[in-house]
């Protein structure tokens, strides 16, 4: 029986398809390389592979994007209609509720899958993405430190793993730890997204701008070439700090330059550029026309089902392009959506629609009625998924909304709740300030 790089068996696999497959998870792994082409090389080389058609619905159907969700089934079909191993039928069942938005019932069948099989690095890392848009980073961490005990430093993947648990332990609050971790990770996988990633959070999280960009700084030759898949968020981390210490000049050369060029025709990737955007208005930044560009590249890579995280961005983007057909579709996709019973429709119906409500009101200059609606989603925020610094947009807007509509109590409050996290942040300070200036 072949088997991949972390000792597991490949059913139907060659040599030489094998030898693809491990290629392809590494890429996957590390954010490094072309995932989707190695699964791809793996399937021409054995087509009764079951495993190289999963790992390929994986890149694709983990995207959270309306189009290549659908390559992601046609992908899982195939599969499908192999002959499967244990090993397969678990991959293929979480997919199977991964490509319709159902994340929960996926991650449970991966996480009952990785207690016997630790070493299955494609099932840790497709945990994450799945609990990254549920909020859920702690299991992550969690996952991780049961699995990690039963490697090997020098087995193949370790540095990976361990770069999965810094990031987990960082979204947990553990920062202290997770900078070791994630530092130690970074040297074992130099060109590995997740170390570089956690790292950045870290200084975000605890505010150290000065010390997360002398970070990218130093490390900028492992996080930022062709091959970095995900480096378009690095440059997102990096602008964020230049906000962070009040240079906002720097922030929008860095939208204009490398976030620009980096972005990927995904949903998930164009959430940078947009989350981005609207911190910098909120601070007086003029957009110009960035917006209509942004919103024509968005346009079909969200439908209001699949991905509540893409879909409150792209109504962002449309509703600031004075794009309303579109905002008007997505918001009926997403009514529809918060229909629905379980998880996802509960979601939509609770924190998406009141966030983009207040999303609307703040574009229309409405900014109480902003600050009841993003008030009333916050204690949930968690549930459109994403990171704690991703998230932080709709605090930040709330704490802008609170202010222009002279709520001074409430936009002192949320001025002091920032501050206490990062009490030298210049747009914490600036919305203290004017918080400070409300009459009473």
């Amino acid at each position: 029986m072949i088997r991949d790089a972390q000792g597991l068996a490949l059913a139907g696999a060659t040599a030489e398809a094998a030898e693809h497959f491990d290629r392809g998870v590494r890429a996957y792994a590390l954010s490094y390389g072309d995932a989707a082409g190695s699964f791809e090389a793996a399937r021409r080389a054995a087509p009764g592979c079951a495993m190289a058609h999963l790992g390929k619905a994986y890149v694709l159907g983990l995207a959270n994007d309306a189009i290549l969700v659908k390559q992601a089934r046609a992908l899982l079909a195939e599969a499908n209609g192999l002959e499967l191993g244990a090993r397969e039928r678990v991959h293929a069942a979480a997919l199977a509720h991964a490509v319709e938005g159902r994340r929960g019932p996926a991650v449970d069948i991966l996480d009952r899958h990785l207690m016997e099989h630790p070493h299955d690095l494609l099932a840790h890392f497709a945990a994450l993405i799945l609990d990254a848009f549920q909020g859920r980073f702690h299991c992550v961490r969690d996952r991780a430190a049961r699995a990690l005990p039963r490697w090997s430093r020098d087995q193949a993947g370790y540095g990976v793993l361990l770069s999965l648990y810094g990031f987990g332990l960082e979204e947990a609050g553990n920062y202290e730890k997770s900078e070791a971790v994630s530092r130690q990770a970074a040297e074992l996988e130099p060109y590995g997204y997740w170390a570089h990633h956690a790292v950045s959070h870290v200084m975000e999280m605890t505010g150290r701008p000065q010390d997360g960009l002398a970070w990218m700084d130093a490390r900028e030759a492992f996080w930022s070439g062709p091959q970095n898949t995900s480096r378009v968020h690095i440059w997102w981390h990096k602008a964020l700090f230049h906000m962070e210490l009040g240079d906002h000049a720097a922030a929008l050369a860095i939208y204009d330059g490398p976030i620009q060029e980096t972005q990927r025709p995904v949903g998930i990737s164009l959430t940078n550029a947009t989350a981005l955007l609207w911190r910098l208005e909120t601070l007086g930044i003029d957009a110009g026309d960035r917006w209509n560009k942004l919103a024509d590249l968005w346009r079909g890579h969200a439908d209001g089902r699949l991905c509540l995280f893409a879909d409150i961005h792209a109504a962002m983007t449309a509703i600031r392009a004075g794009d309303g057909a579109e905002r008007d579709k997505l918001v009926a996709a997403m009514q529809e959506t918060a229909r629905m019973s379980g998880e996802v429709g509960l979601a939509y119906r609770d924190v998406g629609l009141p966030i983009v409500a207040g999303l609307q009101a703040f574009h229309e200059r409405e900014y109480g009625a902003a600050s009841e609606h993003l008030l009333a989603a916050r204690r949930d925020l968690w549930r459109i998924g994403g990171s704690h610094a991703q998230r932080d947009l709709i605090d930040w807007t709330l704490a802008e909304a609170a202010i222009r509509a002279g709520r001074k109590s409430t936009a002192l409050a949320l001025a002091h709740e920032r501050l206490a996290l990062r009490p030298a942040s210049a747009p914490n300070r600036r919305f203290l300030e004017a918080a400070e200036r409300i009459a009473a």
